[in-house]
Parts: structure tokens; C-alpha cells; sequence
């Protein structure tokens, strides 16, 4: 059992305070940070090995079970009050754990670096519930990588957090300058297929077997006409009813399931 390091009761100490600074953007670009909230989240961060620096919980409940074992030595642990919980809480009922951990440093460089098999770009996707389904459905079919460009919801905005259920901590998830980004990937022989209801060609009839970066736009506006005109190939996704369109992670998720549908041998299909 992890041995406890602290107990803070009070609102008004100034670990609570910096702590409470981190549920905005400004703080957690100051401080280099961010907060997770939930058992699940703080297990599926310490499994990955994500840098969790303090573990708070509720003195009340005590340390969760299971969540000690899995901790690194390094990890603090801080018993705190109700109060200190819900300061550091954006639900109304916090659940008992939360985490501090350090924002990791993945650039550009180390993305071209790796696997660029299939990777998802994000274009000014605003909702956080939107991007955490994203980063979600990438995760299930094995996407290398998720590309924020800029105008994208911040990654580790507390709703954005909750909405990806632990699969932020399954894959890269890098931030870019898309114009700077885009045709390094090309030089690297990535296919750049954007999303278009004025495009022609379907997803359905598209070869997305190569490497390929599947690029989506904002809700309302879509690809900025600056990205598209980076890509290699404009595509829709055919629809038989009456709809005008699919939410941008429903399209994103059936983009990513059509090119790894057409990734899997005849034997994985059989199995």
C-alpha cells in the first residue's frame, strides 16, 4: 500500500488553489497540466504510464482500491476534504479520485518519425464531445495517431477528457499547424483525403489501404478551403435517406471503420 503523503482540508491552501486553476485553458497552458476526474480515468492513465503526478481522494472513501497497486512509487497522494474535491471538480458530484498529470511534449517531428498508416486530422472541431467520440473511435481500429489543428477543442478540457473514456491514453494525440504539417506527410507518401457534400467520389469506391490521413473539418463550416486544398482526394459518404449530413464524429467513425474494413485479410474477416 502507497503510503500517504498528505491531507489538505482547506479550500483556501495553495496547492487546492493552483490545482483549481487547471479545470481552465489558461491555467493548463501556464502550468503545463491538466485534471482527470474518476476511477476509470485515473486507472486507464496509470496504466499507460502517463505522467500522474498527484493522485487526490476523498478522505472519507479513502485511497481507491486497485489504484495503489498501480501507481509508480513517484505518484503523491493527497487525502482531501468534499470541499477540496468539488474545487477541483467541474461535475456538480465528484466521484471520489482525482489526478494531476503533466502534459506530454509530442511534436511534429516525432509523428512523422512513426507509422503514419492511418492517422485522423482535425480541422476546428469545436465540440468536446465530438472529439472525445473521435479519439474514441480511432483508438478502436487501431489509428497510429489523432492530428488537432489549430481551432480544434482543447484536448484536455475536462468534458473533452471525460468523453474519450481512457482512449486519449491509447494512441498519440499531437497538436499542429496543419498548412506546416500536411505537406511534410505527403513528402512521406501519406494519402490526404478530406470529406466534401460537394465531393463526387465516394469513401466507399476510395482505396484507403495506404497510408491515408483522414482529414475533417468544423461542424458548421467544414474543411477550411486552406486545408482542402492540401488534399489528394475529396470524398462523401452516400447516404440513402433524407439526411443532409452526419455529425463530424459520425463521419469520422465511419471513415475510420471503412479503411480498416479494407485493411483485414479474409482471415481476420472469418474469425
Amino acid at each position: 500500500m502507497t503510503s500517504i503523503h498528505t491531507e489538505i482540508m482547506s479550500v483556501q491552501n495553495a496547492r487546492v488553489k493552483e490545482w483549481a486553476q487547471l479545470l481552465e485553458r489558461r491555467g493548463r497552458d501556464k502550468q503545463g497540466k491538466y485534471i482527470i476526474e474518476g476511477y476509470h480515468l485515473v486507472e486507464e492513465a496509470l496504466r499507460a504510464g502517463a505522467p500522474v503526478e498527484t493522485i487526490m481522494y476523498s478522505l472519507e472513501k479513502g485511497v481507491p482500491a486497485g489504484l495503489a497497486e498501480q501507481a509508480t512509487p513517484s505518484v503523491e497522494w493527497v487525502g482531501v476534504s468534499q470541499a477540496v474535491l468539488e474545487k477541483c471538480s467541474d461535475t456538480q458530484t465528484p466521484q471520489g479520485v482525482l489526478a494531476v498529470v503533466a502534459r506530454p511534449q509530442l511534436g511534429m517531428d516525432e509523428l512523422l518519425a512513426g507509422e503514419h498508416d492511418l492517422v485522423v486530422v482535425l480541422d476546428g472541431v469545436q465540440d468536446p464531445g465530438n472529439l472525445g467520440t473521435i479519439i474514441r473511435s480511432a483508438d478502436a481500429v487501431g489509428a497510429k495517431a489523432v492530428v488537432l489543428g489549430r481551432g480544434t477543442v482543447d484536448l484536455y478540457n475536462p468534458k473533452t477528457i471525460r468523453s474519450t473514456m481512457g482512449s486519449m491514453y491509447h494512441l498519440p494525440i499531437v497538436e499542429a499547424d496543419l498548412l506546416e504539417l500536411l505537406p511534410r506527410a505527403r513528402e512521406r507518401g501519406v494519402r490526404l483525403v478530406t470529406t466534401s457534400l460537394q465531393a463526387q467520389r465516394s469513401c466507399y469506391d476510395t482505396d484507403l489501404r495506404q497510408p491515408t490521413w483522414l482529414i475533417l473539418g468544423n461542424e458548421a463550416k467544414g474543411v477550411s478551403p486552406e486545408v482542402a486544398a492540401q488534399s489528394d482526394v475529396q470524398v462523401i459518404i452516400p447516404m440513402q435517406g433524407k439526411a443532409e449530413s452526419l455529425n463530424v464524429a459520425m463521419a469520422a467513425t465511419v471513415l475510420l471503420f471503412e479503411a480498416s474494413r479494407q485493411r483485414l485479410t479474409p482471415q481476420q474477416i472469418n474469425s
